[in-house]
């Protein structure tokens, strides 16, 4: 069996879960799912420059309005709940965790404790990040000693 660990920011669309779970083609994938809920005010700024860069001005006015502390933790576990869901219904395994903090470490810990074959962190486009080579499959690729493969959501939440 391959073990993948996923990292998400929401909810898997079924779009995601095809794609995530037909990369290795008829080989059983147990997926160890990852999910950070957006909030802090420092992403906020970094998804509103984002939405601007995208052409998406209404999106990025709205950004204020992302929810934070305990409803972005509720919201998060109901994001996780769902893609875990979705996942399983193609046969695959798949358990998850939220992460509040350094998603990298998490990240790492993970890799290490379930000796993942992969790592695929599946999010929209976060073009100051990448640029800088902050996001996290850039960073990931310095720590977790197994292969990152980033891929980009198939929808805009």
């Amino acid at each position: 069996m391959f073990t993948s660990v996923l990292m998400i920011e929401k909810a898997l669309t079924s779009a995601d879960v095809e794609f995530v779970t037909t990369l290795h083609g008829d080989e059983p994938v147990a997926f160890h799912v990852l999910l950070q809920p957006r909030g802090e005010q420092a992403d906020r700024l970094l998804r509103a420059i984002d939405d601007v860069a995208l052409g998406e001005l209404d999106e990025a006015v709205r950004e204020g309005e992302t929810p934070e502390g305990d409803e972005a933790r509720s919201m998060g576990e109901r994001a996780l709940e769902v893609s875990l869901k979705a996942l399983r219904t193609t046969g695959d395994t798949a358990v998850g965790r939220l992460v509040e903090d350094h998603p990298l470490d998490a990240l790492k810990k993970l890799v290490e404790e379930v000796r993942a074959d992969e790592v695929i962190v599946l999010t929209d486009p976060h073009y100051v990040e990448e640029f800088f080579h902050r996001d996290w499959a850039s960073r990931a690729r310095h720590k977790v000693g197994v292969p990152v493969l980033k891929l980009f959501s198939h929808s805009k939440a």
